[in-house]
């Protein structure tokens, strides 16, 4: 059991919860609607970020903390009377790394305390069954422990070939009525599934336009990343570990960040089988991966004796560029960077941003940056990429420089001056924030 779930906060009837659901992982486990109470919504409330966008209701989470023991208190009597209704999903689009956009849905604050107490109880089941290759949206593992795995494997030497996967719209491709037969394996309790079914069960409002989607999960619901890590943990994880690994004649593993995966083996032949394999795996449960996205390529570590030349081809997960490159020694390493497509996004967007504030105060807008950037360097700050970052920073000084000169026309900022602002307002140094290199043992 995860520290994140032995909480002294827990309490006693979750903590039994999850002490039987790791003692007997193949349990199906009864009277889980009972554990949402009170207590329970209110934490699921305090998970609501501050500034979380309004559903089809327009009710920001402020308003709605105005009265909110009254709220608890309702929606609680409610869920337990059966008579709880998810109000339709807002429907809304955030720019992707192409020139698409990807479509959310936004619910209201209510639904999203009812999503986030239903997630809360699904980790108590689910966190102890989940398999080690596993990263994506569960407690205590982050995307670097994901990278930091793969470097591992990568560099003691024994993958060869990495099957770079996409799943073509996941979330909105998960077969429901298969999703609720693998919630039956562990969930004995018509409640909290009829719960559950209320959370999928629910129709868009994009626009005037009124939808009820048969298949998928609302991306943008709380609580469609945990039903996605159990659709994937059965449709992948459990199949690939105990089914189709024990047949290969290398090495291999298998790395998965929510949808986001990638497979490393050690033989061509082995990463064939399992590519064809995979793709009728996903078509009998309503998955497709796409065409474009998916690749088998070569990503052995080149030999020491090498001196010269680049390593083989490179590959794309979870936002970072893995490639070989020399060290300073000489030796052979898996390196970190920031993908270029992401980089280019994450620059246009600190201009659009600067662009839109610039008639706000210094002070206020240097705020605004200063998180910005922060949160890149958190993310992207790790070993080898440290260029990457520094030239994120710079373009944001190109940027904020930029639209201050065009605030007025009457006094233009100069270099001069603009270099005495920032030593007043310094935007944050690119610095390592994680280390990801493997120490091999």
């Amino acid at each position: 059991m995860s520290d994140a779930m032995t909480s002294e906060g827990m309490s006693t009837k979750r903590l039994k919860v999850a002490e039987r659901a790791k003692r007997e992982p193949e349990a199906r486990l009864l009277a889980l609607a009972q554990l949402i109470d009170e207590e329970m919504l209110m934490e699921a409330f305090a998970r609501i970020r501050k500034e979380a966008a309004v559903g089809v209701d327009g009710i920001k989470k402020e308003e709605w903390g105005k009265a909110l023991f009254g709220n608890i208190r309702g929606l609680h009597e409610r869920m337990k009377q059966g008579r709880y209704r998810h109000q339709p999903i807002r429907r809304a689009y955030i720019p992707k790394e192409s020139a698409k956009t990807r479509p959310i849905g936004i619910s209201c604050i209510e639904d999203k305390v009812v999503q986030n107490a239903l997630t809360m109880v699904l980790e108590l089941i689910y966190e102890p069954v989940f398999l080690e290759c596993s990263y994506g949206f569960r407690p205590g593992r982050r995307a670097h422990d994901a990278l930091r795995t793969l470097n591992a494997e990568c560099m003691r030497g024994k993958i060869n070939w990495v099957l770079e996967a996409d799943i073509e719209s996941y979330f909105d491709s998960i077969d429901r009525k298969q999703l609720k037969e693998m919630l039956q394996q562990r969930v004995n309790d018509e409640s909290l599934m009829r719960l559950i079914g209320k959370c999928l069960h629910v129709g868009v409002l994009d626009g005037e336009q009124y939808t009820e989607p048969g298949t998928g999960t609302a991306q943008g619901s709380s609580l469609s990343p945990i039903l996605g890590n159990v659709y994937l943990h059965y449709v992948l994880d459990v199949w690939f570990e105990r089914e189709a690994k024990p047949r290969l004649k290398g090495h291999a593993c298998l790395v998965r960040y929510a949808d986001d995966f990638v497979i490393g083996f050690e033989l061509e032949h082995d990463a064939r089988r399992v590519m064809e394999a995979l793709s009728k795996r996903m078509a009998r449960y309503g998955l497709r991966l796409h065409s474009e996205k998916t690749r088998l390529l070569p990503f052995n570590k080149p030999p020491s004796g090498q001196s010269g030349g680049k390593g083989p081809g490179n590959f794309d997960f979870l936002g970072f560029t893995l490639y070989w490159r020399r060290t300073r020694r000489g030796n052979w390493a898996q390196n970190f960077r920031t993908r270029k497509a992401r980089l280019r996004r994450s620059k246009q967007a600190i201009d659009d941003f600067c662009q839109s504030q610039r008639h706000k105060s210094i002070k206020e807008q240097h705020a605004a940056l200063r998180r910005r950037v922060h949160g890149h360097i958190n993310y992207f700050g790790v070993n080898g990429n440290l260029g990457s970052v520094a030239g994120l920073v710079r373009a944001t000084k190109r940027s904020w420089y930029k639209w201050l000169r065009r605030r007025s026309n009457r006094t233009r900022l100069t270099w001069q001056r603009y270099w005495k602002l920032l030593r007043a307002f310094p935007l944050p140094t690119p610095r390592v924030k994680a280390q990801l290199w493997a120490k091999l043992t």
